[in-house]
């Protein structure tokens, strides 16, 4: 099998991939044409089927299908420009070759992430998220296994346990060079930042958003349960339960970015860089894995062409 992150511009490709979703679209010059999103275990593709006719089958969002394509880069990020289609039966595939996975151990990772939330020495907040991590067996289960997004980084099953456990570790290490920050509330905060994100995005195979998800957003989401579950703990302190819904709220750090708040505390500040520096670095690392080596293109989230490291000698 041809893996997604295997694939070099150029290239014509013969390939079984899930269909993640599919709209039809329209030219300037008024020609339908299709837009599809393919997934396997190492990531997505969007493809374009630019003449819909023979050789290209019907077929819908979650149904295996078989490729027949080129790889072109588009605004430095792979695309298929797509030339026949069919839908798969079962037999013909293995579904574990098509839901990407985290690399690392689950367990351990929840393991080392548990381990700090055992380090909070304030005993409501130590309460509070512990209820979470440590005491809802079926919570743990799905953290573990959920995404942290439907495409942008972290979307696979494991990324919301992995990008939680990056940006709480983040947070420790802020904590030891600026001590002014409120360590006890920072973890805490960095460990619920994304809990809305099991309700706002569905499960593998699909990974798509809810209706909630479509309609509140994750940030939103999150702060409602954190809240009612502060309500049924009871004797919370009002203004400690306030910073930390302020810090879930804030954490994208700007309006235009969907944060309903914009940070106002010193913690709620430095879980947004948190937050920014993993899915940042995350992302880049995605598109060098899917890139290859010397320079890429254009990558519209770092409005940059940008290139992998170690490739003078190869140039010069």
């Amino acid at each position: 099998m041809r893996y997604i992150n295997e694939l070099r511009d150029g290239e014509m490709i013969s390939q079984i991939y899930l269909c993640k979703s599919k709209q039809t679209a329209k030219t300037k010059a008024g020609k339908t044409y299709y837009n599809v999103d393919f997934q396997d275990k190492t990531g997505t593709i969007n493809g374009k089927i630019w003449t819909i006719g023979p050789g290209i089958e019907y077929f819908e969002p979650m149904d295996y299908v078989k490729v027949d394509a080129q790889v072109t880069v588009f605004q430095g990020t792979n695309q298929l420009n797509i030339t026949r289609v069919r839908k798969c039966q079962e037999g013909e595939y293995d579904p574990v070759d098509y839901m990407p996975s985290t690399g690392k151990d689950p367990d351990a990772m929840y393991q080392e992430l548990t381990a700090l939330i055992r380090t909070i020495r304030n005993p409501h907040l130590r309460k509070l998220v512990e209820s979470f991590f440590l005491e809802e067996k079926e919570f743990g289960n799905r953290f573990k296994s959920h995404s942290a997004a439907k495409s942008v980084h972290h979307a696979f099953m494991g990324g919301l346990l992995e990008h939680t456990l990056s940006v709480t570790k983040l947070c420790d290490a802020f904590c030891r060079n600026y001590p002014v920050l409120n360590r006890d509330l920072l973890l805490s905060a960095a460990a619920f930042h994304d809990v809305g994100k099991l309700y706002e995005i569905s499960p593998f195979p699909e990974n798509d958003y809810t209706d909630n998800g479509n309609l509140l957003g994750h940030i939103v989401i999150g702060t409602m349960i954190i809240r009612d579950r502060i309500r049924a703990l009871g004797d919370f302190p009002p203004q400690l339960a306030a910073e930390l819904e302020h810090c879930i709220l804030a954490h994208h750090g700007e309006l235009e970015y969907g944060s309903p708040k914009k940070p106002a505390l010193i913690e709620a500040l430095a879980l947004s860089f948190a937050d920014n520096l993993d899915a940042k670095m995350e992302s880049f690392q995605e598109a060098l894995a899917n890139g290859g080596s010397g320079w890429l293109g254009y990558n519209r989230m770092f409005e940059s062409n940008i290139r992998s490291t170690g490739t003078w000698d190869k140039e010069s």
